[in-house]
């Protein structure tokens, strides 16, 4: 795998300047997502620039982009690079499957089942989150309508307020200044309900979203992070209205939902 990384490292492809059709700073940006090998945890700077061959000051702009759109991570007290949200995303979608996927699955199918919902697992992919596990009851499955690869809003729905109460402070400035510049009027409206959100996590251990992400939906998630400077993910628990009341979330599901987070952060 090493020796075919660089053999065919993108940056070191001769140029073609009859191909208008070739983008050399995209081809740049997947030779470095492809500099992670099995087994490793995080790279820096120079060992990106050290694999695909690009200049320090190319590598710096190309992790800086990567990172603003979610395909990176930055460990900021390392200063070091993992494999972010969006790329995770991507990769699940296409190989259908993660290692945690399948650790979480069994817990989510009981959840799922004990609470007559749709439980599921998201990563943030830019302004929203995206399901990469989901388990619904069979029984209300058609009411829900939800799946790998379903998009949620990042403000509005209880699993992108979740991941906001959890990932660090500078990525939640900056996710929040992307939203008002999107939307002012809309997020001047539910700028208020993400902070409040925010605090019941931290006081509660969950967020929660009484209609606020669709019109007649109960849901609460938690966020978490599998292990120190690993990417924030966020678990649901959802149903319509009729089907899962507030009450019963918050002092059923809640203590269940939390404990299932736990036991992907102590790997059980």
């Amino acid at each position: 795998m090493d020796q075919l990384q660089s053999k065919f490292r993108i940056a070191e492809l001769p140029s073609d300047p009859d191909d208008r059709h070739f983008v050399t700073a995209l081809a740049r940006g997947l030779d470095l997502l492809a500099c992670f090998r099995r087994g490793e945890g995080s790279l820096a700077n120079g060992d990106f620039a050290q694999r695909s061959g690009l200049p320090r000051s190319t590598v710096s702009r190309l992790t800086r982009t990567l990172t603003r759109t979610g395909h990176l991570h930055l460990d900021a007290e390392q200063g070091r690079y993992q494999p972010g949200p969006a790329l995770i995303a991507l990769a699940s979608t296409i190989l259908g499957g993660l290692e945690l996927k399948e650790i979480a699955r069994p817990g989510m199918r009981a959840l799922a089942a004990y609470s007559g919902a749709s439980v599921g697992l998201g990563v943030r992919d830019r302004l929203s989150m995206r399901y990469i596990a989901c388990e619904t009851d069979e029984a209300h499955a058609a009411a829900m309508n939800m799946g790998v690869g379903s998009r949620l809003s990042i403000a509005r729905s209880s699993m992108g307020r979740a991941y906001l109460a959890v990932c660090d402070e500078a990525e939640r400035h900056d996710i929040v200044e992307e939203l008002h510049v999107v939307d002012p009027e809309g997020w001047a409206a539910i700028g208020p309900g993400v902070q409040a959100a925010i605090e019941d996590h931290h006081r509660d251990g969950c967020c929660r979203s009484f209609g606020d992400w669709q019109p007649g939906v109960n849901a609460i998630a938690v966020g978490f992070r599998t292990a120190p400077g690993m990417p924030v993910m966020a678990l649901s628990c959802g149903a319509p209205a009729e089907l899962l009341s507030p009450v019963r979330l918050l002092d059923d599901i809640r203590p269940r939902l939390i404990a299932l987070a736990h036991s992907l952060c102590a790997g059980k």
